[in-house]
């Protein structure tokens, strides 16, 4: 008797302990379980990420110099324009995503199979752009000068626009080496030889008498307005630009060079703090490992739509498992988006 009354009680709530508790089925509560795990690991390296950033602001890299690219504009400064159209890309496949979860609870195969298809489309699209925003930001665009102390020094005309090796360093003919483990110096390695030496680059440099080096250092910081006797007003105009140095003070520095640095790997970077690049390819990494992920599975469950797998079984839930994904994975570029490029 007493069973039956629990049984009458527990009737009408959400959770009753049946086969679907908070009116989701066993599928549905496992990818958000899968979900909440997955957003707990991205919390951890974008805080990561921030408490770096923020240990070492005066020498973290300007995301309005990094990101300048944009395809078949080679040479035309458009500062996070590329960088936009990827987001945009991404968010709009999430619309088609919802179109396609709609289209399926209203049982209209076509129209499942058209947004499914416009969504994996978008995704391709989205993880193309990031290999070439990774081929850029690797490759490089203007070089600097790596110093003793692990210091980035960069080139500027009297302007203070930047200026590529190639526009001035020298191209006299040098004996150059490329260092290994196997010359007896097993401690060290280094990649493949930059473009130009360190002389070649120093050279250049004295023949040029209007180049001045731009440290990594970012102006405006309190330090450096007290050390240049800027009032606050000043400074505060001054943030988000590096610090120039005179011509004097720039072949000071310069003497301390011992490698020309070309692009950004793991080990170094010409834009500035080496942890920004590590960050950059661990975590906008293993965010596009999601979206390559994501683009697999709708593949496969686009594939089963134009078979009439969902249709036969009257049910299109399997979209709206792979909608959850998605839809997680677009969230968390909007998160990346903004700590990278925005903030």
């Amino acid at each position: 008797m007493g069973a039956t009354v629990t049984t009458a009680q527990t009737a009408g709530k959400t959770w009753d302990g049946g086969n679907e508790p908070l009116n989701a089925s066993y599928g549905k509560l496992m990818m958000w379980f899968f979900i909440v795990s997955d957003a707990l690991t991205f919390s951890g390296f974008l805080a990561a990420y921030g408490f770096s950033r923020f240990k070492f602001i005066e020498t973290w890299p300007l995301a309005d110099e990094v990101f300048t690219h944009f395809p078949f504009m080679h040479g035309v400064p458009a500062p996070m324009y590329y960088v936009a159209l990827m987001t945009f890309i991404l968010i709009f496949s999430s619309v088609t995503m919802v179109l396609a979860v709609d289209a399926g609870h209203h049982m209209n195969q076509k129209k499942v199979a058209f947004y499914m298809f416009l969504t994996i489309i978008g995704g391709m699209i989205f993880v193309g752009s990031q290999a070439w925003e990774w081929k850029n930001f690797i490759h490089g665009e203007y070089g600097a000068i790596e110093t003793k102390g692990g210091s980035i020094l960069q080139f500027v005309d009297a302007k203070g626009k930047r200026v590529a090796l190639e526009e001035f360093a020298t191209t006299t003919v040098e004996q150059r080496e490329q260092l290994t483990r196997g010359k007896g110096r097993w401690f060290m390695e280094e990649g493949s030889l930059p473009t130009y030496s360190v002389k070649q680059v120093l050279d250049g440099f004295k023949t040029h008498p209007e180049l001045l080096v731009r440290t990594e250092v970012i102006n405006g910081t309190e330090t450096l307005a007290t050390a240049k006797g800027l009032n606050s007003n000043t400074a505060l105009n001054s943030r988000k630009h590096k610090f120039i140095l005179s011509r004097a003070e720039s072949e000071a520095r310069l003497a301390n060079a011992t490698l020309v640095v070309e692009g950004a790997n793991l080990q170094r970077n010409e834009y500035g703090s080496k942890l920004f690049a590590d960050f950059f390819f661990f975590i906008t990494g293993f965010h596009g490992f999601h979206v390559f992920s994501g683009v697999i599975i709708n593949i496969i469950i686009f594939i089963n739509v134009l078979l009439g797998t969902y249709q036969k079984r009257r049910s299109y839930e399997m979209i709206e498992k792979v909608g959850l994904y998605w839809h997680f994975v677009d969230l968390v570029w909007v998160f990346v988006f903004t700590f990278f490029y925005l903030v």
